[in-house]
């Protein structure tokens, strides 16, 4: 369920407690914020029922990737925070479902409008994923009509359907059979895209959308 306007745990799981600490530090800022869990090891991650979770890839190390893929399966938010900047690796852990990607050199502000947006079931798009995204356009693109591309464009400039359904002139159930048909195309070519996230990730990849487009939208706002 998306969190909105009101507080939220978050868990922080890295093996080197400088970064908890920062990353605490930075947390400690936001009012709507709590921390719930800390600690170096996703053994006990299933226990905690924190809201979001902020996880490194590489633990005492061993890359987590089969841990976060388990846990994302299991639909926690989860936003990665690594050092890591591998393409592949980066195109990998976004298609196991994790609500973000973001680097340590990317900093406070963009953990920060991950796990903001990844409380509210938002998508987030910082630099380097959207480099990644960009760079992985897939040459597999499904043929989506005029309709379908705007519907898409608008939803993630940080509309609601209903808002996209009063600028196209048209009603929030034709918005919402765009959208499904879009998804349903992607599906067909083996791309399957069932949240938004997944959504915007495709289009990005597709150059449906850029990242330019979405620049002036950080604070995405939440919509169905």
């Amino acid at each position: 369920m998306a969190r909105t306007g009101t507080t939220f745990d978050v868990g922080i799981v890295d093996d080197h407690p400088v970064v908890i600490d920062g990353v605490r530090a930075w947390l400690a800022e936001e009012p709507s914020v709590r921390v719930g869990h800390t600690g170096d090891t996703t053994a006990d991650l299933h226990s905690h029922t924190v809201d979001v979770l902020i996880v490194d890839l590489n633990l005492n190390g061993r890359l987590v990737l089969s841990d976060i893929g388990e846990l994302a399966a299991e639909g926690r938010r989860l936003v990665v925070f690594s050092q890591l900047t591998d393409e592949s690796l980066v195109m990998d852990v976004l298609d196991m479902g994790v609500a973000g990607f973001v680097t340590k050199s990317e900093g406070q502000a963009h953990l920060l409008h991950a796990v903001r947006a990844a409380a509210a079931d938002r998508p987030y798009v910082p630099p380097m994923t959207a480099g990644v995204l960009v760079s992985d356009r897939n040459p597999v693109a499904p043929q989506l009509s005029p309709q379908e591309r705007t519907s898409l464009l608008w939803w993630f400039q940080s509309m609601s359907k209903a808002s996209v359904a009063r600028r196209m002139g048209v009603s929030v159930h034709t918005v919402d059979m765009y959208i499904k048909r879009a998804r349903v195309k992607y599906a067909q070519v083996g791309r399957a895209a069932p949240t938004k996230t997944d959504m915007l990730a495709r289009a990005i990849e597709d150059g449906l959308v850029t990242p330019a487009e979405l620049a002036d939208s950080a604070e995405w706002t939440p919509s169905a």
